[in-house]
């Protein structure tokens, strides 16, 4: 696990998670899969692209995800 990862959903953060989170969450997981901070300009394009890919797949399961329970004030 990429301990710089953090979650991303309600009560872990107190509000939604914007999209530089969740961007910066997919390039996390992206540098950690493939081993590179920064990829070479022959493998910038496919790693862009799978930061994006990320990126959706994160925002979608965010906003699909039901919390149960919520917050207690």
């Amino acid at each position: 696990m990429c301990r710089s990862i953090k979650t991303l959903r309600p009560p872990a953060i107190p509000e939604e998670a914007t999209e530089d989170d969740i961007r910066a969450a997919a390039l996390q997981y992206v540098r950690k899969v493939s081993g590179f901070r920064a990829p070479a300009a022959h493998n910038q394009e496919v790693f862009d692209r799978a930061v994006e890919v990320i990126a959706a797949a994160t925002a979608e399961l965010l906003a699909g995800l039901e919390v149960r329970g919520g917050r207690r004030h």
